[in-house]
């Protein structure tokens, strides 16, 4: 076998078995999650366009809840999240309950979510004690991640969260491009991928950049 042949081969061998390993890896990691006790935290209360709603009520009547930390409609990153997680949620709402969380009021988070197409039900922690007492990424303030909630008998547990970052297993963006040779840094999502061209044959007039 050419030497280029062999290095190529050998390459791809190691690739394969890396990615066996964090396979197996993810798997003992996903059997302590499971395994996590929840622990007993306060019923927060949110502002939602139906009025004021307690944690304990966003559940939708499901003893579990996926609460995805959403920094708000300034963050192109937690969009990119979003964007990926809207396109599965009818996969996790048959398991359990979801809502996306935010600063945001919620007028200004249904205006957003309807510009991109989002079928999550919202509600505003509006920067207070929810999301600094429940980040994600303890000590970091309106931090993108996730948190799984159980309810017990009218009690709310905390039982696993995750961070949000770029390049992370939760978004497959990022892996997908990862494939390409695009990474972190040399690739930055935005709201929008037209790019004006030189001259418009329209005109040019009331273009939105």
């Amino acid at each position: 076998m050419p030497q280029d042949a062999q290095s190529s081969s050998d390459s791809l061998a190691a690739i394969s078995d890396l990615e066996r390993q964090i396979l197996e890896l993810t798997e003992q990691l996903n059997a302590m999650r499971r395994a996590a006790a929840g622990a007993p935290i306060p019923d927060y209360p949110f502002q939602t366009l139906e009025g004021e709603r307690r944690l304990s009520e966003l559940f939708g009547g499901r003893d579990k809840l996926l609460a995805i930390h959403n920094m708000g409609q300034g963050c192109r990153y937690c969009t990119l999240w979003a964007d990926g997680i809207n396109g599965f949620l009818p996969h996790l709402e048959s398991a359990l309950g979801v809502v996306l969380l935010s600063k945001d009021p919620p007028a200004t988070q249904r205006r957003f979510a309807n510009s991109r197409g989002w079928r999550f039900r919202l509600a505003s922690h509006g920067g207070g004690d929810y999301i600094r007492e429940q980040s994600a990424a303890p000590g970091v303030d309106n931090g993108p991640g996730a948190v799984l909630y159980e309810l017990d008998n009218g009690t709310v547990l905390r039982k696993n969260a995750v961070a949000f970052g770029p390049g992370d297993m939760f978004c497959s963006a990022w892996n997908l491009l990862a494939l390409a040779g695009f990474g972190t840094d040399n690739w930055t999502p935005r709201f929008g991928y037209w790019q004006r061209p030189a001259a418009l044959d329209d005109g040019g007039l009331n273009v939105l950049e």
